[in-house]
């Protein structure tokens, strides 16, 4: 899988959102999209989604421009989004099901997902008698079912308390290991990137200021040196203009 984004702009009325992106992502990377609000992270997410699309410049997967969503590409958003009227299983045996998968074996699919999120024994269950932190699972089983190439991640963990948004983070390391999937992960948490990440694209005014490789091994904490360097570098980085204006 490579995905490349290609001298993409966007703007909305008289507001330029992204300006002069380029961005090459290789197969089984986990990458996170690091920068303030209103930076142009989630506007660039949701081309690659294919649920917007650049004024000018080209978003390709494998070679094949992104016209609009695919199996190939599966989303996670912050709102778990699952259907209340569904239970778990049939929640994530949504996706297979639509595509075509014959009911049992989708919702034997389901079920070898629900176990890999730790949530086989909740497949009965409606979305309102989970938490937010299981709601998320749940969510993250549901896009992978469908087997994508690339996982989709708009800030997921961002309404979660922190105790919860920790656990999930090892959870999703720990998915990512076994599954090999390429994630694009957006986030304003930048210990949450140095976490997860293998590269981190730091995001300013609508353009990328900088791509930092992470080259730390895991599992990494915030005791795993190089780990509080790394962030430091970054936080410098997202301060400057902050900084001159206080000036």
């Amino acid at each position: 899988m490579k995905l490349t984004v290609n001298n993409v702009q966007k703007s909305f009325g008289e507001r330029t959102i992204l300006k002069d992106i380029h961005l090459t992502v290789h197969d089984n990377e986990f990458i996170c999209i690091l920068g303030h609000s209103g930076c142009g992270k989630s506007t660039l997410l949701n081309m690659v989604a294919g649920y917007m699309f650049p004024d000018s410049g080209t978003i390709e997967m494998n070679g094949q421009a992104i016209e609009g969503p695919a199996k190939e590409r599966g989303m996670v958003f912050q709102d778990h989004a699952l259907f209340p009227w569904c239970t778990v299983l049939e929640n994530v045996s949504f996706g297979p099901e639509v595509q075509g998968t014959p009911k049992a074996q989708a919702r034997e699919m389901a079920m070898d997902f629900l176990k890999m999120v730790g949530l086989d024994a909740y497949a009965a269950h409606y979305p309102a008698d989970l938490s937010g932190g299981m709601k998320q699972r749940v969510g993250i089983a549901r896009a992978l079912a469908s087997h994508p190439e690339v996982l989709l991640m708009d800030e997921p963990f961002g309404a979660l308390d922190i105790l919860t948004r920790d656990l999930m983070q090892r959870e999703l390391r720990r998915i990512y290991e076994k599954l090999k999937t390429t994630i694009l992960f957006v986030t304003h948490s930048i210990s949450e990137a140095v976490y997860l990440a293998d590269r981190i694209v730091v995001m300013k005014h609508g353009v990328i200021a900088e791509i930092f490789e992470v080259g730390l091994q895991h599992p990494r904490t915030f005791e795993t040196p190089g780990f509080g360097e790394m962030m430091a570098k970054i936080e410098r980085l997202l301060m400057e203009d902050e900084e001159e204006a206080l000036v």
